[in-house]
């Protein structure tokens, strides 16, 4: 993930023109409470019908936006964003780091799994790419296919850089709103095929 603004933008460039880039997108409509709040309840109802397995991941992130639209228990939105999501990283990374011996990790299977990395965000970004060439030019122009690379699970990187390349053509442009939404679409989708592998692979 720390690479996306590395392997990103070279595909962007490459199969979309200065035009398509510099395309400038409508202020986004206002978006309610009610469906904000509606929102992490349906997907995880949905989800939770079609890939029961999944919920661990699209519960806990459906969760968390839920605790924060409520506006009901701001001590705990405040602290899941800030305090607690520091300690879990923290900690995260202190129990992979402690687990991680050189034997296991520096193998040719690492580089491996990098390589494969590296060319699943490739394809991801160009796809994305290319299905938001096609949303431009059934739209008449008006979607910019830069944010189609931001529906990688990078987040929020992946919508930043789409922010950054649409800048670079034109100053004018402020597409990391707009990218959001595939930014967000992506984590979502990974969280569904993660529960796929799951239930398939047990």
């Amino acid at each position: 993930m720390a690479l996306v603004p590395i392997i990103q933008p070279p595909i962007m460039r490459a199969l979309t023109t200065k035009k398509e880039r510099e395309t400038v997108m409508d202020q986004l409509r206002v978006v309610s409470k009610k469906e904000k709040i509606i929102f992490p309840i349906l997907v995880t109802i949905a989800v939770g019908l079609l890939l029961p397995d999944s919920i661990p991941l699209v519960g806990m992130l459906m969760l968390g936006n839920l605790i924060r639209e409520c506006g009901v228990v701001e001590r705990l939105s405040k602290t899941a964003q800030n305090e607690l999501t520091n300690i879990i990283v923290i900690f995260l990374g202190l129990t992979v780091g402690a687990t991680a011996s050189g034997e296991t990790f520096l193998r040719p299977q690492t580089l491996y799994i990098v390589c494969l990395g590296l060319v699943a965000f490739g394809i991801g970004t160009a796809s994305g790419v290319l299905l938001g060439k096609l949303m431009y030019k059934l739209s008449g122009g008006k979607v910019n296919p830069l944010i189609g690379s931001a529906g990688v699970s990078a987040v929020p990187m992946a919508a930043r850089v789409s922010q950054i390349e649409g800048q670079k053509a034109n100053p004018r442009n402020y597409l990391l709103m707009h990218a959001m939404g595939p930014n967000v679409a992506g984590v979502i989708g990974s969280a569904i095929a993660a529960g796929v592998l799951i239930s398939v692979l047990g």
